[in-house]
């Protein structure tokens, strides 16, 4: 696994400092469609999403100074368009995180196990749950953040991090059974 830019990414680097705008299109082109994919799975809005990128590579260029090369470079402009995207859903008011009563019943997996369900028919019961539980979700099992990580990005307790992702895992399953339970009549 490589941690650090490669000698072509060090060049684009360059070169976007310099403010060469072909540099900038093709780091931009490079990632965009991959930071898109982060964002529209925290907040599935999809004017919003295009806005929380649009700030992100402002904030990626503005700051290209700044990055030293302890990671990647996508691994970097990864950390600001999920803060960016943590931003808006904090200044927007739209992280909110509920509490689960202890002994909460879960789907039985085994349904979920034997059906064949589409990657369309996922993606688009995530972009359903509740933003909180969708963020930690998206954070945890998408980008791999662990649950230490995500509460001390989002100022929770691991407890609450964890709390959540089992929430939407749970309620990931009921919209999956539910679509199953309608495709099998």
């Amino acid at each position: 696994m490589r941690t650090a830019p490669n000698a072509e990414e060090w060049t684009l680097i360059k070169r976007c400092l310099k403010g060469d705008q072909n540099a900038q299109l093709k780091l931009y082109n490079k990632y965009v469609q991959a930071m898109y994919n982060i964002v529209i799975r925290m907040h599935p809005n999809p004017m919003d999403a295009e806005d929380i990128l649009q700030d992100s590579f402002v904030k990626v260029f503005r700051s290209l100074s700044t990055f030293s090369g302890d990671a990647t470079l996508g691994a970097w402009i990864k950390r600001i368009v999920i803060n960016t995207c943590l931003n808006f859903l904090r200044k927007n008011k739209r992280l909110s995180f509920i509490q689960i009563e202890p002994g909460t019943d879960f789907i039985e997996e085994e349904v979920l196990k034997e059906a064949r369900v589409d990657m369309a028919t996922i993606h688009h019961a995530v972009k359903q749950l509740p933003e909180g539980c969708r963020v930690i979700f998206s954070l945890h099992l998408l980008e791999g953040y662990q649950h230490k990580e995500i509460a001390k990005i989002l100022d929770i307790s691991e407890s609450t991090s964890k709390t959540q992702y089992h929430r939407a895992k749970r309620l990931l399953r009921q919209k999956l059974k539910k679509n199953i339970n309608r495709a099998g009549r």
